[in-house]
């Protein structure tokens, strides 16, 4: 039989329990991924008790309750809070999304919160994206033109930026990228959907 070892400090252990929101008439369930890799110790799984009365109707309102009323401690990224920057990308109910577009009341029972999966953690909901960056760096994604430098802009057709649909509006969040098995397994090869995806839509631009 095989005998498969996980490395040093990689499993996932049982953290702590925090205590109900006095006063709170009704409570939600988060369980939360946690690491810190200062301490030395195993990620784990806390579980906090949200007072849903007290917040607003996305995870991300639920996240920032949390940080700001039981454990400052909590470790996660975040910006515009309209789904247009895609910092507060993670691994919510088993699926890759946005935190500040997922609506709580779209998951059942308990709310599971990870970073994203196969990516370096820095800490906690963080994951280290350096890699993602520079395979989209590597495309050299912006126009490369020979034609002269117009006196304005270059211009184009309505049917041609309409050939760009589908492809300007990705954010970069990663969230793509990391649930592509292929890319779990070829990272350092395989540039991923979304790099892909953005490769994609400098070809087809007319100006380029």
């Amino acid at each position: 039989m095989v005998q498969l070892n996980l490395p040093k400090n990689s499993k996932i252990t049982e953290g702590r329990t925090w205590a109900y929101p006095t006063g709170a008439r009704e409570v939600r369930e988060y369980k939360i991924y946690r690491w810190n890799p200062d301490d030395g110790k195993n990620p784990r799984i806390d579980t906090y008790y949200v007072d849903t009365g007290d917040t607003g109707p996305m995870v991300l309102d639920a996240l920032i309750w949390i940080k700001n009323n039981i454990d400052p401690t909590l470790t996660f990224r975040r910006s515009c809070r309209e789904g247009v920057c895609g910092s507060c990308a993670m691994n919510i109910d088993g699926s890759n999304t946005l935190a500040c577009t997922k609506h709580a009341g779209d998951i059942n029972g308990t709310v599971k919160i990870y970073p994203l999966p196969h990516q370096p953690v820095v800490k906690d909901l963080v994951p280290d994206l350096t890699t993602f960056y520079a395979q989209y760096a590597s495309i050299e994604p912006w126009l490369h033109t020979k034609s002269p430098t117009p006196e304005k802009e270059w211009k184009q057709s309505h049917e041609d930026r309409a050939k760009l649909d589908g492809l300007y509006e990705c954010i970069l969040c990663a969230c793509c990228s990391t649930s592509c098995p292929s890319y779990w397994w070829n990272s350092e090869r395989f540039l991923g959907p979304a790099t892909l995806l953005q490769a994609s839509r400098w070809i087809d631009d007319s100006r380029d």
